[in-house]
């Protein structure tokens, strides 16, 4: 039932009702004969009147129901979206915290694969006028340079699996710290055996 049409409804009982209550107060002391004739008529109009009042309630209370309902489901609605986009919102922010820290670890591999082959190149072409101390500074630079670029390797594939997981960590920060850590050892290990 539209809501225009239930209040016209109500409009129309509201102007008979007030029709009939005019008719009623507004005739002489003495009635006529046709307005002697409504009388037992109007007395009709009450109970009429009380029960077209009681269906135009109950039509108004199910439409506001309705409406009500419809309001709630909507508000529902807009909370489940509102929900979706947050979750949505978290899962782009984890996406580019993965990214970043892949990219990151990425960059620490690489650098410490072309520090271990300058390292190497570098031992190799003086590899017979290097002291015991030198060939030991450059031992362990390789050394620490190798562990980083497994380290990188190893926190990427943890990063990964966690990232496709329902793991809510992204990573090991502190694996990645190590990794940068051990490629600072080992190209300053590399570099102090190129002065040694």
């Amino acid at each position: 039932m539209n809501f225009g049409s239930l209040l016209r409804a109500f409009d129309t009982v509201a102007a008979v009702r007030d029709a009939a209550r005019r008719l009623k107060t507004a005739g002489p002391s003495q009635p006529s004969q046709p307005e002697a004739a409504l009388t037992p008529a109007n007395s009709l109009h009450g109970p009429i009147e009380a029960r077209l009042t009681g269906v135009v309630i109950a039509a108004l209370r199910e439409a506001f129901d309705r409406d009500r309902a419809r309001l709630d489901l909507e508000r529902a609605q807009l909370d489940e979206q509102r929900r979706r986009a947050d979750e949505a919102l978290r899962a782009e922010l984890r996406r580019q915290v993965v990214d970043r820290e892949v990219g990151r670890l990425r960059l620490i591999a690489g650098t410490a694969l072309v520090g271990w082959i300058a390292a190497v190149a570098f031992a190799l072409t003086r590899l017979g006028g290097m002291s015991p101390v030198s060939r030991a500074v450059s031992a362990a630079g390789w050394l620490s340079l190798l562990a980083a670029i497994a380290v990188a390797f190893i926190v990427q594939g943890r990063i990964g699996a966690a990232a496709t997981g329902s793991s809510s960590s992204v990573g090991d920060s502190r694996s990645g710290d190590a990794a940068l850590g051990l490629l600072i050892v080992g190209l300053a290990c590399a570099g102090i055996a190129l002065l040694l």
